[in-house]
């Protein structure tokens, strides 16, 4: 449709008119130059001729006018409404991938990270319009995708995470502490800290890094960060295949850290129950963030200014040209 942005420009339409109405006439200033050869084309120019003249130039210079105006009062072409992407929470996973985390006892032999690549590169995409981050834990944490809204790209550095990358081991008070200090980076002082939220996966215990995971989330409750905490692995013994250290599941540092910070604790011990893990934490923090649109516009200015000033050049030439 066609929108005009400043349509408040309408009203220098007739400014000319009324100038012309209310100035008084130039004077001659002086007697001009005496061209006898002018004076004989005058002579010979009829009457008719000449008032035919003056009211084409007034009309040439009317629609110059018109065009500049109609320039002036910006006509654009708007599309349709589209979506526009706002930020709602901000979110990070911290993910275990420590030497246990290939343990293949998951439903249809799939490691256990394997299935968390799944399973959780389905919860990123849900996240439409919040801020995701994504954190690889083992012996050390490493922030793998700082915070963006490109949800795509922190699926996809997931689901390239491979097993032993950030050691054997299992640090989880480090991890939560990584996530703290990339968390508190990111607060905008003008919203609420409510909206800031740690998802944490693991299969193990803390059995590394320098901080203790209880210390770690009183630090994270302080800064009022909320942290889930999912315990993965099946009811059998964890780790008994695993690679390296971290196959017995602490659950009750996991349920500590979860009660410590105002979030939960669950325990994921199959692909169903792991999606259904995803999907109360989708329930407990849903995406707040506000549906905006806006409209793609074509400025069309340039077509009227353009052709003024291609017809004010002749119009200032004929105004120059004594006709009487």
């Amino acid at each position: 449709m066609i929108h005009f942005e400043w349509p408040w420009m309408l009203l220098f339409l007739p400014l000319p008119w009324l100038l012309a109405r209310w100035l008084p006439p130039a004077q001659p200033q002086g007697e001009g130059v005496f061209l006898p050869f002018a004076a004989a084309v005058a002579a010979d120019a009829a009457p008719h001729t000449v008032g035919v003249m003056q009211r084409s130039r007034k009309l040439l210079f009317a629609l110059v006018w018109v065009l500049l105006v109609l320039a002036a009062v910006r006509p654009q072409w708007l599309g349709d409404p589209q979506p526009v992407p706002t930020t709602g929470r901000r979110l990070l996973l911290a993910v275990d991938v420590s030497g246990s985390m290939s343990t293949q006892d998951m439903a249809g032999g799939y490691t256990r990270l394997q299935v968390v690549q799944k399973v959780a590169g389905d919860f990123i995409r849900r996240r439409h319009g919040d801020q995701v981050g994504l954190i690889l834990f083992g012996t050390q944490p490493y922030l793998q995708a700082p915070i963006t809204t490109d949800l795509d790209t922190v699926g996809q550095f997931l689901n390239e995470a491979m097993i032993g990358v950030a050691g054997t081991q299992t640090a989880i008070g480090d991890a939560i502490g990584l996530a703290i200090k990339r968390l508190q980076g990111e607060t905008n002082k003008s919203r609420s800290k409510g909206d800031t939220v740690l998802v944490l996966l693991t299969d193990g215990s803390n059995d590394a890094g320098a901080m203790p995971p209880a210390e770690a989330a009183k630090m994270a409750a302080a800064s009022g960060f909320r942290i889930y905490t999912i315990g993965v692995g099946s009811d059998q013994q964890p780790g008994f295949f695993g690679m390296g250290g971290g196959g017995d599941l602490d659950e009750d540092t996991l349920k500590l850290i979860a009660k410590t910070t105002g979030g939960e604790y669950f325990r994921a011990t199959d692909v169903e129950n792991l999606e259904k893990v995803y999907a109360r934490i989708d329930k407990l923090e849903p995406s707040d963030a506000r549906q905006q649109w806006y409209r793609p516009s074509d400025e069309w200015f340039p077509w009227p200014l353009g052709l003024a000033l291609l017809l004010s050049l002749p119009a200032v030439l004929w105004r120059n040209k004594k006709w009487s």
